[in-house]
C-alpha cells in the first residue's frame, strides 16, 4: 500500500510509522545542505490551495507556498487543467528554445502583464529553470551590452546561490560587487530611519558614482529587489526606488529588478516595481511565473539585446508544462484582480498583527507589502525599543512623512523566531524564517487565501508568538524573582 493510500485508509498506526520512516531515511541519505526539512519535519502527501496533508494524517496551513512559487496555492484547478491539456495533446514536453504554441501563448500572456514602458519594446530570454540562473543571465546581459563589468547591489539582498547571483547577495563570502545601503526603518544603517534614512542612502549612492576617487567605476548595472524577502521582508520606499531609477538612467546604468519572489501579484501590484511607477531595464522572473513548475526568464529592453546566439542557454529552458501552467496562472491572477486582493488582505493582516503583537517586547516590528509579511523577533531584555507607530497598512508609502526620532532597535532574536516557527507547526501552520539573523517570521500565503483562512493563520501565529513570549518570561533567570523562588536541585 502506498503512503497516500495508507493515509486515506486511516489505518491505525500506519501513517505515523510511514511518516517517521521517510524522515529517518531523508536524514540518512540527503545532503547536509537541506534547509526547510530541518525546521519543518513534515512529509506532504496531498495538498490543495492553502492546505497540506502530511503522511502523519495532520493538516497544515501552508504560508511558505514553495518560497512564494505557488501564487494560486497547491494544485489549483486552472493549473491542473493547463498541465493536463499539454499532456493529453501529445505535445513535446521539452523543446530547448524552439517555438511552440504553448510558448507563444505564455509569452503573449507575460507581455500583457508587463509595465507599459517595457512591454512595447521587450525581449525575453528563457533561462535554466531556477531564478538564480535568470540572475546570472541578467548580469551577463548588461555586461555585454555596456562593455563594463562592475555591479551595484545592496546590503541584505538575496539573488540566488550560483556564483554570480551569490556574489551580488548580502551573504557573499567574497567582495565582487559594490555594496550599497538598502533603506529600512527599524534597522536603518544610518541610525535615522524613515524618509531621512532613505534620502541619505540616495545621496550616498550618488556620491559613490560621481566621486572620481570613490574607487567605484561606472558599473554595468544595478540589481535590486523592490521588497527584500530573504533579507527580512523589507519593502523599498517608493521615492527611493524612483531615485534609483533616476540615478541609473542619468548615468546610462541598466537597472535590474529582481522580481523572482515579488512578482505575479504578491505585493499588491502585478509587479512590485509598479508601486513606484518605475520601469526597469531588465526584470528577472521565476517562481510564480511557472505556476508551481520550474521556469525562469529575463525580460529586457530591446536595445540591450546585443549578445550572440548561445551566449546564455540551458537544457531545460523549454519546459512546456511550466509554460502552460505559468500562462494559466498569469491569466488567472490578472483576470481575477488577485493583486488588488493581495493589497487589501495584506493590509488587513499587517494591521491585525500589529494590534495583536505590538505590545510584546519580543516583537521588534511587523512589516510587509501585500502578501509578503514579516514579524521580527528581538531580545526583549536588551536596550532599545520598538519603532515609532506607523499607519496601519502594509503599504510603506503611506507611512508618516514627517521627521520622527529614531529608536534604537533591540538585537535580533533568532532563537525566539525558531521557537515561534516550532510553535506554529504544532498549531498546524507552516511559516518561513528570514532576515539578517533568521529572526523574521515570514508569511507568503497564496493569493487565493480566503478571509476565513487568513483569520486562522493570524490566530495561530499570534498564539504562537504569545506562547513563546510567555515561555521566555517564565524561563529567563532574570524573571524568576517575579514567579517565586527557584527550586533547589541538590
Amino acid at each position: 500500500m502506498s503512503v497516500t493510500e495508507s493515509v486515506a485508509e486511516g489505518l491505525p498506526g500506519r501513517a505515523p510509522a510511514v511518516h517517521e520512516g521517510i524522515l529517518r531515511r531523508q536524514s540518512a541519505r540527503e545532503s547536509s545542505a537541506r534547509t526547510y526539512a530541518r525546521a519543518l519535519p513534515i512529509v506532504p502527501v496531498r495538498a490543495r490551495g492553502l492546505t497540506i496533508e502530511g503522511a502523519d494524517g495532520r493538516r497544515y496551513l501552508d504560508c511558505l507556498s514553495g518560497a512564494g512559487a505557488l501564487a494560486l496555492g497547491h494544485n489549483h484547478p486552472v493549473v491542473l487543467e493547463a498541465v493536463r491539456g499539454v499532456l493529453d495533446s501529445g505535445a513535446p514536453l521539452s523543446v530547448l528554445d524552439l517555438a511552440t504554441p504553448v510558448k507563444d501563448a505564455f509569452i503573449t500572456e507575460l507581455f500583457r502583464t508587463l509595465p507599459p514602458g517595457l512591454a512595447g519594446r521587450a525581449r525575453v530570454q528563457f533561462c535554466g529553470p531556477a531564478g538564480t540562473d535568470a540572475v546570472e543571465a541578467a548580469l551577463k546581459l548588461v555586461r555585454v551590452a555596456t562593455g563594463r563589468t562592475g555591479v551595484l547591489a545592496f546590503t541584505g539582498a538575496y539573488h540566488g546561490m550560483t556564483a554570480g547571483a551569490l556574489a551580488a547577495s548580502g551573504g557573499a563570502p567574497d567582495v565582487q560587487v559594490t555594496r550599497l545601503p538598502y533603506p529600512q526603518d527599524y534597522r536603518c544603517p544610518f541610525g535615522i530611519g524613515g524618509p531621512g534614512g532613505a534620502e541619505t542612502a540616495v545621496r550616498w549612492t550618488e556620491s559613490l558614482l560621481d566621486d572620481p576617487k570613490s574607487g567605484v567605476p561606472l558599473p554595468a548595472g544595478m540589481i535590486l529587489e523592490p521588497v527584500q524577502g530573504e533579507g527580512g521582508v523589507i519593502p523599498a520606499p517608493d521615492d527611493w526606488l524612483r531615485s534609483m531609477r533616476r540615478i541609473t538612467q542619468d548615468r546610462s546604468v541598466p537597472l535590474i529588478a529582481d522580481e523572482v519572489q515579488t512578482g505575479v501579484g504578491r505585493t499588491g501590484a502585478f509587479w512590485a516595481v509598479e508601486h513606484s511607477g518605475i520601469t526597469p531595464d531588465v526584470m528577472v522572473l521565476s517562481k510564480a511565473i511557472g505556476g508551481s513548475l520550474p521556469l525562469a526568464v529575463i525580460v529586457y529592453r530591446d536595445d540591450l539585446d546585443v549578445w550572440h546566439p548561445g551566449a546564455h542557454a540551458g537544457t531545460f529552458r523549454g519546459n512546456q508544462l511550466a509554460m502552460a501552467a505559468g500562462a494559466a496562472t498569469l491569466a488567472h491572477v490578472r483576470e481575477n484582480g488577485l493583486a488588488a486582493r493581495a493589497a487589501d488582505l495584506g493590509s488587513h493582516m499587517v494591521t491585525r498583527l500589529r494590534d495583536d503583537l505590538g505590545h510584546l517586547a519580543c516583537v521588534g516590528e511587523v512589516r510587509g507589502r501585500g502578501l509578503m509579511i514579516g514579524v521580527e523577533l528581538v531580545d526583549p531584555e536588551a536596550e532599545g525599543s520598538a519603532p515609532a507607530p506607523v499607519s496601519a497598512t502594509a503599504d510603506p508609502s503611506s507611512a508618516p512623512s514627517g521627521p520622527e526620532p529614531f529608536r534604537t532597535p533591540r538585537p535580533a532574536a533568532p532563537a525566539l523566531a525558531a521557537a515561534v516557527q516550532r510553535e506554529c507547526l504544532q498549531r498546524g501552520l507552516i511559516v518561513e524564517l528570514g532576515g539578517r539573523h533568521s529572526a523574521v517570521v515570514r508569511l507568503l500565503p497564496p493569493l487565493t487565501i480566503s478571509d476565513e483562512q487568513a483569520a486562522a493563520v493570524l490566530d495561530r501565529l499570534s498564539d504562537a508568538v504569545a506562547a513563546v513570549a510567555r515561555d521566555h518570561t517564565l524561563h529567563d533567570p532574570r524573571h524568576r524573582r517575579h514567579h517565586g523562588p527557584a527550586r533547589r536541585t541538590g
